[in-house]
């Protein structure tokens, strides 16, 4: 379980891009993406886009537990959008995006990732109406 939050810690809640180095393999599977996408280096691109969109970005890990290879894994994505993300210019708003991550390890290292999170949420947060007082 340790790769899993180290990897919630280092990465995406300090921005050590070494992390992703140290805890995957480099031939690591996000299930998420295409065939044949380097899942080291995308994650790399995914925290660097996230902590540029969202420089208070934190990750509060709410369960965590393991059967066998597998980590299963709920978190809690928080941050301000103070910063551009893809398309999307600043929104000075607040959000609260929930995550589930289901983690193979092999070899002591991260191998296989299948994630979801809430993006219609996110997006909701970010692009609908203001949040009223």
């Amino acid at each position: 379980m340790r790769i899993a939050s180290d990897m919630i810690e280092r990465a995406f809640n300090r921005g050590d891009l070494s992390a992703v180095d140290e805890l995957l393999l480099p031939a690591a599977v996000d299930h998420q993406e295409a065939p044949g996408v380097n899942f080291p280096r995308h994650l790399k691109e995914v925290v660097v886009m996230l902590r540029t969109a969202f420089p208070d970005l934190h990750f509060e890990i709410r369960h965590i537990m393991s059967s066998g290879d597998i980590i299963a894994m709920h978190s809690v994505m928080t941050g301000t959008h103070l910063g551009p993300m893809r398309d999307l210019a600043p929104t000075r708003r607040s959000v609260h995006v929930r995550h589930m991550h289901f983690i193979r390890v092999e070899q002591g290292l991260g191998a296989e990732l299948w994630h979801l999170w809430d993006t219609p949420g996110l997006m909701k947060q970010l692009t609908g109406p203001a949040p009223t007082a």
